[in-house]
């Protein structure tokens, strides 16, 4: 975590630590076992193509993760002229956090949301909506853009961001083994007493990619804890948080479903994932339950409001 004034969560660094071992070994697993079957079918030469792939995709998605998001979401930089209030508010809480302030940007569309991204905190940057600047009170807006800027100092979307290539060379592999691409489908030892080498790839690719799945759904949903607990310490308003959430969460019901789709793939860093009608409380969701983090603020409401001895 940079060294900031947000509250270090040393069980998010730990999850993450985890995950990145894990999704490490993961991928260890992955060329190995790509190695094994390529190597017995003549395709060996493939697999060092296939390693680098991924290491090309991890860089990619590391260097570039701040404009790959901001292209997603039709986003643009805003200057202080354009933005004095925005600006003003994240200047506040910067200096309040002491960390480096990040980019600014805008992106015109009714979903109220905002998220962070980028490779580190100097290059960093935190996009709201023109629907969430609508929706919410200057008060609530600081304890949601409090929240985002504790994804940079902790730098764990930096983390989701690199550990989402296990999952993308999955995809990738099983899409291409679905039709022979890598491995030539089963043109050699055609006999019926071995699986087709298409098919042990593409079983392969579906394990580490639902396993990758799970493993970046499950830090997910505590990172959100993290940055809720982060955001309501660092403004001492967590009321002004719970308030947010629960306006975004009944705006996104009014929401047409085809413009909530239109952004599912940044759901993850959304500050509340833009559904509606679905219950978060599944294995898959990437944000905990409403329930949750409002108990959760409703603890450190409690907690902030008792008399120090």
């Amino acid at each position: 975590m940079a060294r900031t004034r947000f509250l270090p969560d040393r069980g998010l660094t730990a999850r993450m630590t985890l995950v990145m071992f894990l999704l490490g070994l993961l991928l260890v697993v992955l060329v190995v076992g790509l190695m094994l079957v390529a190597g017995s079918s003549g395709y060996g030469a493939l697999v060092p193509f296939i390693g680098l792939a991924g290491i090309g995709i991890a860089f990619y998605q590391w260097y570039s993760s701040d404009k790959v998001a901001m292209r997603a979401m039709r986003a643009r930089e805003v200057s202080p002229q354009e933005a004095p209030e925005l600006h003003g508010m994240i200047d506040r809480l910067c200096a309040m956090a002491d960390m480096p302030k990040p980019r600014v940007g805008i992106a015109d569309m009714a979903i109220p949301n905002a998220f962070a991204t980028g490779r580190s905190p100097d290059r960093s940057v935190v996009c709201v909506t023109t629907g969430i600047l609508r929706t919410l009170s200057a008060e609530e807006l600081e304890g949601v853009l409090a929240h985002e800027l504790s994804h940079v100092a902790h730098r764990d979307v930096l983390v989701m961001t690199v550990a989402s290539s296990a999952g993308i060379v999955a995809g990738m592999l099983a899409q291409g083994s679905r039709y022979g691409a890598f491995l030539g489908g089963n043109r050699r030892g055609n006999n019926n007493s071995a699986l087709p080498v298409w098919l042990v790839v593409l079983l392969i690719s579906v394990v580490t990619y639902v396993i990758s799945f799970l493993l970046l759904k499950l830090l997910s949903r505590y990172r959100e804890l993290s940055a809720d607990r982060a955001g309501a310490y660092l403004t001492m308003k967590p009321q002004a948080l719970a308030s947010a959430l629960q306006k975004i969460t009944g705006e996104m019901n009014t929401i047409p479903q085809r413009d909530l789709r239109a952004t599912k793939s940044m759901n993850a860093f959304f500050f509340a994932p833009a559904i509606s009608g679905v219950s978060l409380r599944t294995l898959t969701s990437t944000h905990p339950s409403l329930e949750q983090r409002l108990e959760q603020l409703a603890r450190i409401q409690a907690e902030l409001g008792r008399p120090t001895a």
